[in-house]
């Protein structure tokens, strides 16, 4: 039915968004046209807001204040200079942030290799990442990428690429979760475990 073209347009849009599928979308929609409380118009808001004053950071990609850019991450000077985590996505230096585990600098890749979704090192933030490593003098790149086979392939790519540069290269450490027994752990996730290992 023609006139309803805007809410087709809104199920469109929404299952743009990561993991929202066709009905969830369909879902969201239908909840936001029978709101009787303003969330259409608060939402509205909220996304224009985001849009004016959010961006990605210029230089490491994590999320920042449009007036903020370079980012805190970027400029704190308290942070060590030499070593530089790789992400795949902002929403991971955040969750690193949480964890208080690193004190370095950061590089969102913004993806991972995927060939068969057409992503390749031309669609990544792989040529800022040279020149970062050029330009300012890290010592260590720590690959902090996930376990799945996208993440691996970059990960070996970016080992490659990075071989000729004067940086050591690591990755993290992948194991069992904090709370969790090896009886309920699968044998890829123990054998990361185990090659991970480090000394007591």
């Amino acid at each position: 039915m023609n006139h309803l073209i805007p809410l087709d347009n809104l199920v469109a849009a929404l299952s743009r968004l990561p993991s929202i599928g066709r009905r969830t979308a369909e879902r969201m929609a239908m909840a936001l046209v029978q709101d009787q409380k303003g969330l259409v118009r608060i939402l509205a808001k909220a996304l224009l807001e985001v849009e004016e004053k959010i961006v990605c950071c210029e230089r490491c990609g994590s999320i920042t204040l449009t007036r903020s850019n370079p980012c805190d991450l970027c400029l704190q000077p308290r942070r060590d200079a030499h070593l530089l985590c790789l992400v795949e996505s902002p929403a991971d230096i955040l969750k690193i942030e949480a964890s208080h585990g690193f004190q370095g600098r950061y590089h969102a890749l913004m993806g991972k290799l995927s060939p068969m979704h057409g992503i390749s090192e031309k669609d990544l933030r792989i040529e800022t990442l040279v020149k970062r490593i050029e330009d300012e003098n890290f010592t260590e790149v720590i690959i902090a990428l996930g376990t799945d086979v996208e993440s691996d392939a970059t990960a070996s790519y970016l080992k490659e690429m990075l071989a000729s540069k004067k940086v050591a290269v690591s990755r993290i450490a992948f194991g069992l979760p904090a709370g969790s027994a090896i009886e309920y752990s699968d044998s890829t996730t123990l054998f990361k475990a185990l090659s991970g290992r480090q000394k007591m």
